[in-house]
């Protein structure tokens, strides 16, 4: 697998990463269990975004620095960029379903960001994974693209078909495998329970946070090889998006009625995304048009969502 990014760039991102986690796991930790509101979760999105786009001013510098490319860097750097916009986008249809599990087990909101934290971990371990596995399947094997392509318009009509559609939480293997409490024990995940050690509802909600992030990795990490082979794009882009999931997710979940329509833009776009995939020997979709596409679905949705609102409640 080939990067154009040099190895102290690699460097770089991890640190951000560790730091990143730090900031996380550690100092917001001492803040002990709140509630997230509107304005501290808008605060810490921005932050993350910021972080994004100044990491990709950074390797379009790095580029034109290495290559002496000016066109060469600009052309990479659309790549972060439509990469982290797509990433960024899937990660919306995440954050509703997260959102519909902490809804159904009725989580207090000051014990869902462990849960997101927790998440977030599992999701880059994850993610960097199964990039790694992938940018080799594309080395060694071209025609794994025709298969990538054809999986993403298979998930973007299975996901136009169940938009608006509640999945099946009962469904669930970790209920059938442990008992578990009827009520949470603060953030513990086990508890005591008629003298023996059971499950609580925060373990079940663990559970199915994994199980989504695992169904999700596999439909975003196809997505971002269709901008891009470079593994470096791939992950950067990847995680970065990751990292802001925990802010975004209180973010949305305080304005998500207003975006209602937006699983069908996610559709469009997968499927889009798939096809480009399935002709890339035919033809090479420019990356700016490309980015210029998605941009606009996700804007035409979101608008029709927001204008179409009042009439969906009247209803």
């Amino acid at each position: 697998m080939q990067t154009i990014a040099p190895l102290w760039l690699w460097a770089t991102f991890c640190v951000i990463v560790l730091v990143s986690l730090f900031v996380d796991f550690v100092v917001l930790k001492k803040q002990g269990s709140h509630d997230i509101g509107v304005k501290e979760a808008l605060n810490w999105s921005l932050v993350w975004v910021v972080l994004s786009f100044l990491f990709n001013g950074l390797f379009w510098w790095a580029v034109k620095d290495s290559t002496g490319s000016t066109e060469l860097a600009n052309t990479k750097s659309l790549e972060f960029l439509t990469g982290y916009l797509i990433e960024k986008s899937l990660a919306v249809d995440n954050i509703f379903v997260f959102l519909l599990i902490f809804t159904y087990f009725a989580v207090p909101t000051h014990y869902q960001k462990r849960v997101l934290m927790i998440g977030i971990i599992g999701a880059i371990v994850l993610r960097t994974v199964m990039i790694l596995v992938g940018g080799w399947l594309l080395a060694e094997f071209h025609w794994i693209l025709y298969v990538f392509g054809a999986f993403l318009i298979l998930t973007g009509v299975k996901m136009w078909w169940a938009a608006g559609k509640e999945p099946d939480l009962e469904d669930n293997p970790a209920r059938k495998l442990l008992p578990v409490s009827k009520s949470y024990d603060g953030e513990k995940f086990w508890t005591i329970e008629d003298g023996r050690k059971i499950a609580t509802p925060l373990f079940m909600v663990i559970c199915l946070v994994a199980l989504t992030d695992v169904i999700f990795a596999v439909d975003s990490i196809p997505a971002i090889y269709a901008i891009t082979s470079d593994p470096f794009i791939v992950l950067t882009s990847n995680v970065l998006a990751i990292l802001g999931l925990r802010a975004m997710y209180f973010l949305l979940a305080a304005i998500a009625n207003k975006f209602y329509l937006l699983n069908y833009g996610l559709a469009v776009i997968l499927v889009f995304i798939g096809t480009k995939m399935c002709l890339v020997d035919i033809y090479k979709i420019p990356v700016l048009v490309l980015l210029g596409i998605v941009v606009g679905i996700l804007a035409l949705t979101m608008l029709l969502s927001v204008r179409s609102a009042p009439a969906k409640t009247k209803r």
